[in-house]
């Protein structure tokens, strides 16, 4: 089965990652069931969903925030070789992680780079309010990084703790008219979603530079801020389809989009045109051998 139309899948996950005993489990889980461990395998679940382009970041979940860097290695290698891949380079507002920073930001100019990826699941917090001195050089070091190179900043988002919509929207006031920021998650669950959409335009309207997936919302979140695009006329370049494979279900965040009742070319500049202008990718450099019909 392949997607009806052209799709640019604009946050997903490469790299293998062992199995771990999350929250004190007996014994070492792996709640994705399947990872993809090398470019080949990203491409070819490409190919099996008729995707043309896809953006990749390191694959993580455990409680280890090195853990991510250590795949950074992996996303230069797999969008230096393969052009329908652009990757992003994972980065942290840690101070533990001070090195793992700058060693991954001496990639931040290379081909296919496009993006930076940074969580505080981890731990850290994108509140700005509460950084000392060493943490806002540490972020000010990505940030700075991501203006000089015109890359895409990724934040993760989800209810409560340093990831909070809260917080990230404390960061988007501080950076977001400096660089781009994409939004991972909506916000994160049904707090977030409320949180967040009756925001996200006005922060448009007030000149930031922000984006965004509906990666993992609650039924009504992408419903709810796909209805705010159509209505306003506003925003439609600013969000985008994602899968964030292997975490999420491919098809579920496809359909979530596909079958929401709003105009067809909302609808591909979602699901292409707007990664397409974000990551910077040459118009018209379809790739014909992924284009595929529902059968």
């Amino acid at each position: 089965m392949k997607v009806q139309r052209r799709v640019f899948d604009a946050h997903s996950h490469i790299g293998e990652m062992a199995a771990y005993p999350y929250y004190g489990f007996p014994t070492p889980l792996n709640p994705t069931v399947f990872d993809y461990p090398t470019a080949a395998a990203m491409i070819k679940h490409m190919d099996d969903h008729g995707v043309e382009r896809q953006m990749v970041i390191s694959n993580y979940g455990i409680p280890d925030s090195a853990q991510p860097f250590t795949l950074n290695p992996l996303v230069v290698d797999a969008v230096a070789h393969e052009d329908r891949l652009v990757g992003a380079l994972w980065v942290s507002g840690m101070l533990k992680d001070v090195d793992r920073v700058k060693e991954a930001l001496q990639h931040a100019g290379e081909r296919g780079i496009r993006a930076l990826k940074a969580t505080c699941l981890l731990g850290g917090t994108y509140k700005v309010s509460e950084w000392d001195a060493e943490t806002r050089a540490l972020w000010d070091l990505s940030v700075d990084a991501a203006e000089k190179n015109d890359l895409v900043f990724h934040i993760h988002t989800s209810p409560a703790g340093g990831s909070d919509i809260s917080n990230a929207m404390e960061f988007i006031r501080e950076y977001g008219k400096r660089i781009k920021i994409y939004v991972v998650h909506l916000g994160g669950g049904t707090s977030g979603h409320i949180k967040w959409v009756p925001r996200f335009l006005d922060f448009v309207r007030e000149g930031y530079k922000v984006y965004g997936d509906m990666t993992w919302t609650v039924g009504f979140g992408s419903r709810w801020m796909l209805h705010e695009l159509q209505e306003s006329g506003q925003g439609w370049d600013r969000i985008l389809f994602a899968s964030d494979t292997p975490w999420s279900d491919f098809w579920s965040e496809y359909y979530r989009i596909e079958g929401t009742d709003i105009s067809e070319e909302l609808k591909d500049r979602v699901f292409y045109k707007n990664a397409e202008e974000l990551y910077a990718i040459p118009s018209g450099s379809e790739h014909k051998a992924t284009a595929g019909v529902m059968g």
